[in-house]
């Protein structure tokens, strides 16, 4: 499908530089535009890129200014990610969508399952599970007894999702997530082995939650693991048995939060970063790539890094020291040896 620019703005809201009649049939990052596509510039680190980009159309922030002439033709707007993502999402509802139950999926007599369903083969649906309206569940999904799922919920292959959670509206899981494994639950013995603590809890996905390519949350030993309305979760991270993540909290790859600690509202935990148990995590908290976190965060709308997590200029002057202490170890032993050499001079004076 083809739109024009002044299509594009009507849509958006935006204000249009250039011609109102040029089309566009596909998108194109800045650095790589070509003739017939829509690009966008957010981050002013590319803004080197606009000025030679092919791309047709390119969304810009209302407060953009250029620094010379610009070939595409632009549509201003108050954000243009944001706008950008609009038009994905557009584009994203049509195309075709699956329809259908494969009659090589498994589906228990006990179950429910709501309108306009897509179920592809290999799929497995327990006893007693309830699913709503407009699924989308990939092959070779696991969805096993008693779960609930709301509508609009889409599985994509190879998602497991253990006995007795309960799944929202609006909610996407991507292949490989595990929802409901066994919290890391052991015992010491006298013997020193480890005796397994059965979880009998389970997990509560509330609605508008997106859970990245193999990223696991453990149900709870005893109630329930929480994931709160519109929480982002990239791929490959953690969460553990009886942790609740606050809503429109967003988490990126590779981090870990253990057993029964809480995050708040709106926190923001890059990459790699690792929080310990048993923990209270205020609303607004950002924490750093690669943080540690071994105590609670009592003060909202804080920005943290390093290990211990530290106020981030904290760490960014220690990080300067840090960098500098090599030189600073030669200064000391050098001071050390005129130290020692001005205490010999003053011992031979006083003998």
């Amino acid at each position: 499908m083809e739109f024009t620019a002044q299509q594009i703005a009507d849509f958006l809201g935006g204000e249009i530089e250039g011609n109102p009649l040029v089309k566009v049939s596909s998108f194109s990052k800045i650095e790589e535009g070509k003739p017939g596509t829509l690009s966008f510039l957010s981050n002013p680190k590319y803004s080197q890129f606009i000025y030679d980009s092919l791309a047709s159309i390119i969304l810009v922030n209302k407060n953009f200014n250029p620094e010379k002439e610009i070939s595409a033709t632009l549509i201003r707007v108050d954000d243009a990610y944001q706008s950008l993502a609009v038009l994905l999402s557009l584009v994203e509802q049509t195309k075709p969508q699956k329809t259908g139950i494969s009659e090589l999926a498994f589906i228990a007599s006990t179950a429910k399952i709501g309108e306009n369903a897509y179920i592809a083969p290999f799929v497995y649906i327990g006893e007693n599970v309830t699913i709503g309206d407009n699924i989308k569940i990939h092959a070779q999904c696991s969805i096993e007894d008693g779960v609930s799922v709301g509508d609009n919920v889409r599985l994509y292959s190879g998602v497991k999702i253990y006995n007795d959670c309960v799944i929202g509206n609006n909610c996407t899981f991507h292949s490989g997530s595990v929802i409901g494994s066994d919290g890391f639950g052991f015992a010491p013995t006298e013997d020193g082995s480890y005796k397994k603590i059965p979880q009998m809890g389970n997990v509560i996905v509330e609605d508008n939650v997106e859970i990245g390519a193999n990223s696991i949350v453990d149900r709870a030993t005893l109630g329930s693991t929480i994931i709160r309305k519109g929480v982002k979760i990239d791929n490959l991270v953690q969460i553990a048995h009886n942790v609740e993540v606050g809503s429109n909290t967003v988490i990126a790859a590779q981090t870990g939060i253990s057993g029964s600690t809480k995050l708040g509202k709106q926190c923001i935990l890059a990459g790699q970063v690792g929080v310990a148990g048993h923990l209270n995590i205020a609303d607004g908290t950002i924490f750093g790539a690669q943080t540690g976190v071994p105590n609670s965060v009592k003060l909202p709308n804080q920005t943290l890094q390093g290990y211990p997590a530290i106020p981030i200029m904290t760490f960014h002057k220690a990080a300067i020291v840090h960098k500098n202490l090599p030189e600073l170890q030669k200064m000391i032993y050098a001071m050390q040896k005129k130290i020692e050499e001005l205490e010999n001079k003053i011992s031979s004076i006083s003998e």
